[in-house]
């Protein structure tokens, strides 16, 4: 690799690593983003820092909640707008996206999940504010107009999201290795997220529900290996980073299921 590529290269990740990135997802408008909730992510992981992930749902509707729940085990913040008057969700939606810029002046891209042309105005207002907007749309009811707003190389079709990643991880492995990495401490804290999710499925918590709610929880959290210790060193299984977890009386182990101490029942 010539230095001339190199240099690019470390100005790419150096630029994605200083984008302070705000997601806002209207489930009203793009149903479709269920199950692809770990794609959005880890797109806009690859794009730099996510500091505000919001979904809007009317709670009357099942449909939506069971999309926001799925959501928020990913870890993102579900808003409900229970009301349905016509534009409610997209008002509030406006309204704390224009609000979260406004104190955030370090954010500089927005990632919006949407595909109404109520949100021209907003589109423009970010653009007039130099950030970059980029829409996912539910294909078949995307505005053509909102296309022309943020351009060709901006907008995407919700169910494209599975091979947007599969190129990004293809193209920028560097980038993913190092945004799959957490600490013990925040690895502790998806563990007994993952235990109260499944418990209160009334599932068993076994070890390997748990290592695939934890991973839904945290786009992160590729496994053990991905887990760090404060002196830089890896767990070599998920059952030495149980053990640890064990011992330092931070869940508990029975018969290869895993429990909440009374600590944590209590704060639950």
């Amino acid at each position: 690799m010539t230095h001339v590529d190199q240099s690019s290269k470390k100005q790419t990740q150096t630029s994605q690593q200083k984008n302070s990135i705000g997601i806002f997802v209207d489930i009203q408008n793009v149903s479709s983003i269920k199950g692809k909730g770990n794609f959005l992510l880890e797109f806009a992981q690859s794009k730099g820092r996510i500091d505000c992930k919001n979904v809007y749902y009317n709670s009357h509707y099942i449909n939506q909640v069971y999309t926001k729940n799925e959501l928020e085990i990913l870890g993102m913040k579900g808003v409900d707008v229970p009301d349905n008057s016509e534009n409610s969700a997209d008002y509030r939606l406006i309204n704390d996206c224009i609000n979260w810029v406004a104190f955030n002046p370090s954010a500089n891209m927005i990632i919006l999940i949407l595909g109404d042309w109520d949100y021209a105005g907003l589109i423009c207002i970010l653009k007039a504010l130099r950030k970059k907007v980029i829409i996912f749309a539910q294909r078949g009811s995307e505005s053509s107009q909102l296309i022309k707003l943020v351009g060709n190389e901006n907008f995407y079709f919700v169910d494209e999201l599975p091979q947007l990643v599969g190129n990004s991880n293809k193209i920028q492995p560097q980038n993913t290795a190092l945004m799959s990495q957490i600490n013990y401490n925040e690895a502790i804290k998806y563990l007994t997220e993952a235990i109260k999710t499944a418990s209160s499925q009334g599932k068993p918590t076994v070890f390997g529900r748990i290592d695939k709610l934890m991973r839904q929880r945290c786009a992160n959290y590729q496994g053990y290996s991905s887990i760090y210790t404060d002196d830089g060193k890896k767990f070599k299984s998920f059952s030495q980073f149980i053990d640890v977890a064990v011992k330092d009386g931070k869940v508990r182990k029975q018969n290869q299921e895993l429990f909440l101490t009374e600590l944590d029942i209590l704060a639950a």
